[in-house]
């Protein structure tokens, strides 16, 4: 994913002018908690014109950057494999898309849906960017 570190920047500043003050999200909060690949799920999946869509794809988009920068991080030492092997020109956006549609095609798997979803990003990921 190009430039996670903008994205964050940009969640920061908008939090920053207050604009996560708006009114009832259009997905439940406890969302937010990020507890299973459902709950991210839910985040992601908002529509852009929906209630709370800003807050949302913030959200939904720092996770995937979190979970991205941590994943090159720990690939970075010698003897780990690497899980995801994107292009370089990949967005943010790409990745929002690429676990999207793989929690769609996973949500009858009470299983991988109820993982932590830094697990369904990767699954996901990997599965959209494999390594060869």
């Amino acid at each position: 994913m190009r430039s996670p570190k903008r994205a964050l920047s940009l969640a920061g500043a908008l939090l920053a002018a207050g604009s996560l003050s708006s009114p009832a999200l259009a997905v439940d909060e406890s969302n937010f908690n990020f507890k299973t690949t459902n709950d991210l799920l839910a985040v992601c999946s908002v529509e852009a014109e929906g209630e709370g869509a800003v807050q949302a794809l913030l959200a939904c988009r720092s996770f995937i950057a979190a979970t991205v920068q941590y994943h090159d991080a720990v690939s970075d030492r010698k003897k780990m494999k690497r899980l995801i092997c994107y292009s370089p020109t990949a967005t943010l956006e790409d990745g929002r898309k690429a676990f999207v549609g793989w929690a769609k095609r996973n949500a009858g798997d009470e299983k991988r849906m109820g993982e932590p979803p830094v697990v369904g990003v990767v699954r996901a990921l990997a599965e959209a960017s494999p390594c060869k």
